[in-house]
């Protein structure tokens, strides 16, 4: 997605070889029209999937969910990280690891929100190793849903988590993969049309 590419470009900070920073646009402070704009084309993307939920993980992957959900006419489910005193019972819970914060977190969602019947679109901000994306996909595992397929924001194609939720046969949609953060500077994965 050339738009997203290019905030990446103008306003993305590489702090390392393998940590990219997007707060002013995707993690801390929402361009909207942007996101409106990934919506459309997840959207796009799936169109033809069936979805009936999309499903995110708190905070960072909740707009371009909801911008999603949206455009597909669907409820978004968010997987909380944190326990709250209405979120105690009935739950569908996994864990995840955070390559950014370096932190395990345990992830759970109402077992009132996904249901056998659903077809569910996970999304999430980034894709790094591909811990987040394990965990919701455990989550629609447990509720008996099937996942129809990923989408990612951003993929650090030169981490292993692309591939590997690619080898099991899911549908992983990326909208900018980054090839290298080398020399402080990033560079994207040249799109393939097959």
């Amino acid at each position: 997605m050339e738009e997203l590419k290019q905030k990446i470009s103008q306003e993305g900070k590489v702090l390392s070889e393998s940590v990219l920073k997007v707060d002013s646009f995707l993690n801390h402070q929402i361009d909207p029209v942007l996101m409106q704009k990934i919506g459309e084309e997840f959207a796009t993307r799936f169109t033809k999937a069936g979805i009936t939920k999309v499903l995110t993980l708190e905070s960072s992957g909740i707009a371009p969910a909801v911008m999603t959900a949206l455009q597909l006419g669907v409820t978004t489910v968010i997987a909380r990280k944190r326990k709250s005193l209405t979120l105690i019972d009935d739950l569908y819970s996994a864990e995840v690891h955070s390559f950014t914060k370096q932190e395990t977190s345990e992830i759970s969602i109402s077992k009132d929100y996904i249901t056998s019947k659903d077809n569910v679109l996970i999304i999430d901000d980034f894709l790094a190793n591909g811990q987040a994306a394990l965990g919701l996909m455990d989550i629609v595992k447990q509720s008996g849903a099937k996942v129809a397929g990923i989408g990612i924001v951003i993929e650090k194609g030169f981490q292993p988590g692309g591939n590997q939720l690619r080898e099991r046969g899911i549908q992983v949609e990326s909208l900018a993969i980054i090839e290298s953060l080398n020399g402080g500077k990033v560079k994207f994965k040249e799109e393939v049309s097959i």
